[in-house]
């Protein structure tokens, strides 16, 4: 009401500038909503390909931290992200081939750079790093930080049941 009131005692020639720019801010506003639309929706387009990829291991993600399965896909994807840092090639085949959509899950989750709480531990190196990362990964996917302590079995077990154990103890030792 108030900017109404005022705008009744305004001259014409003041209300037409307001109207006008008031119009010109809603047309650069409006044409700069589909980049932005198109930049959210690719990454949240890859995690529900991701979640359909691989069901099982989303699925089991999902429950276990409580989040949906795009953000369990992004979630898994980081953290797989960050053992394929941490392993060797063949080392890192051996958890993909244990891991349906195994590529999806990778596309799903978040690129971990830029600033972070846990920013200052990427300078400790090793796990540290590892652990600051995938905090800031899960940051980025609107999940809690502290909820990489959570994942990390679900992930471990799964792979150790469908990879065997060894397999499942590499993705451990690069998960830690």
């Amino acid at each position: 009401m108030t900017i109404q009131r005022s705008l009744v005692r305004q001259p014409a020639s003041t209300i037409a500038t307001f109207v006008s720019q008031a119009i010109m801010f809603a047309l650069v506003a409006a044409a700069s909503m589909p980049a932005n639309a198109a930049s959210q929706t690719a990454p949240a387009t890859a995690a529900t390909a991701a979640a359909k990829a691989s069901p099982e291991l989303v699925s089991a993600l999902a429950k276990e931290i409580g989040a949906s399965p795009e953000q369990a896909a992004g979630a898994a994807g980081a953290l797989f992200g960050m053992a394929k840092s941490r392993l060797t090639p063949a080392e890192f085949s051996q958890v993909s081939d244990a891991v349906p959509g195994m590529a999806s899950l990778l596309n799903a989750g978040p690129s971990a750079g830029g600033p972070s709480p846990a920013a200052g531990l990427t300078q400790l190196g090793g796990s540290a790093a590892g652990l600051a990362s995938a905090a800031n990964a899960f940051s980025k996917l609107g999940l809690k930080p502290e909820l990489v302590a959570k994942a990390v079995p679900v992930l471990t077990s799964f792979v150790t049941k469908s990879g065997g154990a060894n397999v499942g103890n590499l993705l451990a030792s690069a998960l830690k």
